[in-house]
């Protein structure tokens, strides 16, 4: 069990896809990182030795921002954006896509699920 940046990695696999277990480390960075960390890419993550296991977290500590810290810095930026009140900001507090989507299809992860307007269906017939 291998845990790196607060994250256990799954042991079974290769340790080029590992890496993309952490949240900022997608498969070009994990490859970058064990290019300068000196490490096979597809050595399993159960055969590391404790020495390449800690190249590896070095190499992460000293040259990338992941997990808790990247998170945070990405709440605090789109916290700006919703503060200084740009058009970014205003769709991201709308709930709404922000680079330029359109909505009137194609929105549903965004908006969530479509509510009905009111009074569209005719009333039933009542008797009295």
């Amino acid at each position: 069990m291998v845990r790196i940046s607060g994250v256990t990695i799954p042991s079974e696999k290769q340790v080029q896809i590992a890496l993309t277990y952490v949240y900022g480390i997608g498969p070009k960075f994990a490859s970058s990182i064990l290019t300068s960390a000196d490490v096979q890419p597809t050595t399993r993550v159960k055969d590391l030795t404790e020495a390449e296991e800690q190249r590896i977290r070095s190499v992460i500590d000293a040259n990338y921002t992941v997990e808790g810290d990247l998170q945070r810095r990405v709440t605090n930026n789109i916290k700006r954006l919703k503060d200084i009140g740009s058009y970014r900001g205003l769709r991201h507090k709308a709930g709404l896509p922000v680079r330029g989507q359109r909505t009137r299809t194609n929105a549903k992860t965004r908006k969530g699920k479509g509510v009905a307007v009111g009074g569209t269906q005719k009333k039933a017939a009542t008797k009295t």
